[in-house]
């Protein structure tokens, strides 16, 4: 059974919880209360029964009646607000109430003929309304029925308690669709918000995996550098611990920017570290000149891709790749839909691909970086030799060429394949 806490939400902006089953005993007696107020309308059957000439067989049948149909009422709207209930103990249920309401309106007056409504008002709570379509009609025909044996209300009880048993019936109806879909809404609001968390993460862990893994390589480089040339090389030692510090400091200002969301790596900036990197693991390192410049063609989402691109790239040439030579070439491409790329190209002598077909995290976040900027990765063996080839695409934005790439497509190598 549900547990009902104590704790009281005095902030809750919804304590009735309208459509939601109660979570605090304020909701529970809220609850009880909005529903148990309807009850006023039971005032004509109640006096019927301490009408001076009621039998007391009217009144023990009509107070037994009552008292099991108030009992039925409350069990099957409660319940089917707590745990959920089957339909076929709903319809059992609402079969039950309509018997009684038949019975004692047929036995006993017009005046409890209200019955109906309230057995009206339960089927379009607690029905699906496929089935509540059908089930409020049905009261009410009954209703109707019944009436007719009172001449003395014909005519008027139509209006008096036909129309009400219908009208009320179907606005619960509508009440039902309402909480239903503000559930999903709030369901799919949940799941936004979720969905948000997610990519959150994801780019927080996609950003520290690039920038800390850059940075801890060349770290890890320049130690055993200074490692090395310790103690015969004191200055030149002290020079690499210098460039370690600044490195490490770098790291803790970028670390910081990603957390916050607020980074976006600049072409010019990640040259600069890419040449550190490779001039201290010992690479030859050739760039294209067109780097040098800003790119105004290229929008800053699509620069801050190429950034990244080229960060992950001399990155997995400096751990990986055993590579002596390590080219940078910038180039303007037009794809077959004539829209104009610029496509970042990152070659080496290297071992070249990997045996394995799996990809790891910088290359999978290298990807979704590049998606977001509707661009592309490609990546396979280097075109000339062996070494391994990583180009990136993203498309320049409306305007002239970007500066430094000319005004003509520039020949790159042919498309590369991943490797299998």
């Amino acid at each position: 059974m549900r547990t009902v806490t104590t704790k009281s939400t005095p902030d809750d902006p919804n304590p009735v919880r309208i459509g939601q089953a109660p979570t605090t005993r304020r909701q529970v007696v809220a609850k009880v209360f909005w529903t148990a107020i309807w009850l006023v309308y039971f005032a004509g059957p109640v006096a019927e029964l301490f009408r001076s000439g009621t039998s007391a067989a009217a009144r023990v049948l009509g107070g037994a009646g009552l008292a099991l149909f108030v009992v039925a009422y409350f069990a099957l709207v409660f319940r089917h607000m707590w745990r959920g209930v089957s339909l076929s103990f709903i319809y059992g249920v609402l079969a039950l109430l309509l018997t009684l309401s038949t019975v004692l309106s047929w036995t006993l007056g017009f005046s409890w003929l209200v019955l109906f409504i309230f057995t009206s008002v339960v089927s379009g709570v607690v029905l699906p309304w496929q089935h509540a379509r059908w089930a409020v009609p049905v009261a009410t025909l009954v209703l109707l029925a019944v009436g007719a044996r009172f001449p003395e209300i014909r005519g008027y009880y139509l209006f008096a308690y036909g129309l009400p048993a219908m009208g009320s019936g179907y606005t619960m109806v509508g009440v039902q669709y309402l909480i239903r879909t503000t559930k999903e809404l709030r369901a799919a609001r949940e799941e936004v918000a979720r969905l948000a968390a997610n990519e959150e993460r994801l780019r927080l862990a996609r950003d520290l995996h690039d920038l800390l893994g850059h940075s801890l390589s060349l770290i890890t480089l320049k130690s055993e550098l200074a490692g090395r040339m310790l103690p015969d090389k004191p200055d030149a030692a002290a020079s690499q611990v210098a460039d370690i510090e600044r490195v490490s400091r770098q790291a803790l200002v970028d670390v910081r920017e990603a957390v916050t969301g607020y980074r976006r790596p600049r072409l010019a900036v990640e040259l600069a570290g890419a040449r550190a990197a490779l001039r201290t693991a010992g690479i030859t390192a050739t760039v294209d000149p067109a780097l040098e410049s800003g790119h105004h063609g290229l929008a800053a989402d699509g620069e801050g891709a190429l950034a990244w691109a080229l960060r992950e790239s001399v990155t997995n040439v400096v751990r990986h790749s055993g590579a002596r030579r390590c080219e940078v070439l910038l180039a303007e491409e037009w794809e077959a839909d004539e829209r104009r790329y610029l496509c970042l190209t990152v070659l080496d002598d290297g071992t070249g691909p990997p045996r394995v077909p799996h990809e790891g995290n910088g290359l999978t976040g290298l990807r979704e970086r590049l998606a977001l900027a509707d661009g592309r990765l490609e990546t396979g063996p280097a075109p000339h030799g062996h070494g391994f080839a990583l180009r990136a695409f993203v498309p320049c934005a409306a305007g002239g060429p970007p500066d430094g790439a000319g005004t003509e497509p520039v020949a790159s190598p042919a498309p590369l394949n991943d490797p299998a």
